[in-house]
């Protein structure tokens, strides 16, 4: 994987585009049309990647945005949310290169990573479990529950802060 850049709100057209290709899967999945990531607006995702709580990062090959994620800093927690990767890349280990990458390049004070699925999104439970997310609850969601997880931060000298 190239080394993840950082997006901003001139990157809100590719991120929109990708985030709708990314989530349709999950929109079958989970039997739904309205989830937020497929809702979100062009101007919402400009504000979002503007916002300097946000921290967006993508993967460009040749050019092409293939991946992205956003972290928004709320206290001592990073909010993981819109993971996203285009559906002819996925399963290649672009997801989960970006989230360690990401969650490296976070400020000090964020000690832990919050972040939420649908518990019908197979992939990404699979994913968040393998890079040390636990389950912490549930909440209803129309027909389905979606699945929160909580993970430590762990710096690379094996120390949790």
């Amino acid at each position: 994987m190239s080394p993840p850049l950082r997006l901003g709100p001139v990157d809100a057209g590719e991120v929109l585009t990708l985030q709708r290709a990314a989530y349709v899967p999950e929109a079958r999945a989970h039997e739904s049309l309205d989830l937020p990531p497929l809702l979100e607006t062009f101007e919402q995702t400009k504000e979002a990647l503007g916002d300097p709580a946000c921290f967006a990062w993508g993967v460009r090959e040749s050019g092409r945005l293939v991946a992205g994620v956003r972290i928004v800093v709320d206290g001592d927690a990073g909010l993981v949310g819109r993971l996203i990767v285009a559906p002819d890349r996925q399963g290649h280990g672009l997801g989960s290169s970006l989230l360690l990458a990401a969650e490296a390049a976070m400020p000090s004070s964020v000690t832990v990573f919050r972040l939420f699925t649908g518990e019908r999104s197979v992939g990404p439970l699979r994913m968040y479990r393998k890079l040390g997310y636990v389950e912490t609850h549930r909440t209803p969601e129309e027909h389905y529950e979606l699945v929160h997880f909580e993970k430590p931060r762990v710096r690379t000298d094996g120390i949790v802060r």
